[in-house]
């Protein structure tokens, strides 16, 4: 059960973009399984992929397409990751990517294959091509809901976010949709996020805008701290809308970031709300770092930690674990006199020590929240940084035992 998460009512079309999704039986029947994006011509695309060595055979050939030409249309499948599939898995994507683009007629590099699900296992490519015409036919603005769902894996709800913004050219819609639920740690994660907006914007303005959005959101969240084979996030802008942003810093380029920073933030806490076998939503702040760097080594540490994770599922204040993660996290020359940890607003350590007027009953409050923030105080600077977790259930351990079964 997700954590205070419902599936978007409502997301807005953004002009320029139409999709479709459709059942292909890739991994089971009956469920849209292949989504069709498609852009409006002259469009442009920016993307952060995977640092995973082991990157999946579509992540390996949508950089080559990305640097080749812009995109004319997105193929996306889930229930097969296509990763760990060598030299045939390549040309499994290839023959998925030719096929749309001899269909739509367009290049090849034109398309853009995106793959999640089971890793290890070949793709079924006739099933995927043989639904393409249908895909084609069926194309609409309005299919943002659909293409959602058909993205999903293990996640129990599906994700989306939009965002209208009034500028004085006129109005930026931002409509973004993301899929993730377990192998959730940055750099990127298991996630699959594709973002458009109607703005018309360079190719390396986009890029930009895009590398700092993820940077406080999609990598500033843990599930599991396992790096995926086939992250990839994708911002897209079709210049269709009216507004022409050419830099970043100006008003209307500060209301394009604001826009995309929400939709990407908002997309990153779903994925971990509705984390595999989560029942608890975890906000870890650290305060007082040398820089940001050294305060997401505490975040994370805390946020990786299996025996914080499960302390948070029993809902027991065993503060201890936490005092631990930050004196593992490699900060060179660390004070203990200096750290202080609270539980929402109750301090439980303070001067490296319990606090003094801490008591267990007060602890115990905040962990029986379905919602809690972890601060971490470190004392040695100014610099902060807020990452996003959730605990370790039972779920978790039946989820991913039965994951192939």
């Amino acid at each position: 059960m997700a954590v205070k998460l419902a599936a978007p009512e409502l997301l807005r079309p953004v002009a320029g973009v139409r999709l479709a999704a459709v059942a292909a039986g890739v991994r089971k029947a009956s469920r849209d399984d292949v989504v069709v994006l498609e852009l409006a011509p002259g469009s442009q695309a920016a993307a952060v992929f995977t640092q995973n060595a082991f990157c999946a055979a579509p992540v390996a050939l949508a950089k080559d397409h990305l640097s080749a030409t812009a995109p004319r249309y997105l193929l996306i499948n889930s229930g097969n990751a296509n990763a760990g599939t060598g030299a045939a898995g390549y040309a499994a994507a290839e023959a998925c990517c030719a096929e749309l683009a001899r269909l739509a007629g367009c290049e090849a590099s034109a398309v853009l294959p995106f793959s999640t699900g089971v890793i290890g296992e070949l793709l079924p490519v006739e099933r995927i091509t043989t639904v393409l015409p249908a895909a084609l036919a069926s194309l609409a603005p309005e299919a943002w809901n659909a293409a959602a769902h058909a993205i999903m894996t293990t996640d129990t709800v599906a994700k989306g976010h939009s965002v209208s913004v009034m500028t004085a050219e006129g109005p930026i819609t931002v409509t973004g949709i993301a899929k993730g639920s377990g192998m959730i740690h940055p750099n990127m994660a298991t996630l699959l996020a594709f973002v458009a907006t109607d703005a018309a914007v360079a190719q390396p303005l986009l890029q930009d805008c895009l590398t700092s959005a993820v940077a406080g959101s999609f990598n500033r969240i843990s599930v599991d701290g396992d790096t995926s084979t086939n992250d990839a996030c994708v911002l897209l802008a079709t210049g269709k809308g009216g507004v022409n942003i050419r830099d970043l810093s100006s008003g209307l380029g500060e209301a394009l970031q604001g826009a995309v920073d929400e939709v990407c933030r908002v997309l990153a806490q779903a994925i971990v709300r509705d984390g595999e076998g989560a029942t608890k939503f975890i906000t870890v702040q650290v305060e007082g770092g040398k820089d940001r760097h050294e305060c997401a080594q505490v975040a994370y540490a805390i946020a990786r930690s299996p025996l914080v994770k499960t302390a948070f599922f029993a809902s027991d204040p065993n503060w201890g674990r936490v005092l631990a993660a930050v004196g593992y996290a490699g900060l060179a020359g660390l004070s203990i006199e200096g750290v202080s940890v609270y539980l929402d607003d109750v301090c439980v350590v303070r001067g490296g020590a319990r606090a003094d007027d801490y008591t267990e009953v007060r602890g115990q409050a905040v962990m029986a929240q379905d919602e809690i923030t972890v601060r971490a105080e470190l004392g040695r600077g100014n610099a902060k940084t807020t990452v996003w977790t959730c605990d370790f259930s039972y779920d978790y351990v039946r989820i991913n035992a039965e994951y192939r079964t």
